[in-house]
């Protein structure tokens, strides 16, 4: 009995519907979990930007639209506008400080007063 190519045809389109739905959902499965790793790169004190951004580009490809890819977004541009605000300042918040100018009278630079050492310890 020869198999009808009309009963075939429906069973191998729902095959590879339900093989194209396992693809898609684990596509987003992995986008999923690379903004996972984005966020959590950006909560880090020292974040890898491109590391984020390139996670925050795979979840867009997949089709991810969420809260969470917005707020990586988010945290990725405050981040960076931060960086740019507080590049060239030291940690300790302390200023350094100016160079001795020179003395308008004389034209040398004025001379700071030299440390006292402490008084030698006479020995016994």
């Amino acid at each position: 009995m020869p198999i009808e190519a009309a009963l075939i045809k429906p069973v191998v389109d729902a095959l590879l519907a339900l093989l194209q739905r396992g693809e898609k959902a684990n596509l987003k499965r992995n986008a999923d979990a690379a903004l996972r790793e984005a966020i959590r790169e950006l909560l880090l004190a020292n974040p890898d930007e491109n590391k984020a951004q390139a996670r925050i580009a795979i979840a867009k490809a997949a089709g991810i639209l969420s809260e969470d890819v917005l707020l990586a977004e988010d945290m990725l541009q405050k981040h960076r506008e931060t960086k740019a605000r507080t590049a060239g300042k030291s940690g300790t918040g302390r200023k350094r400080k100016p160079a001795a100018a020179p003395d308008p009278s004389t034209g040398e630079k004025k001379k700071t007063p030299a440390r006292r050492k402490p008084p030698a310890k006479p020995e016994a």
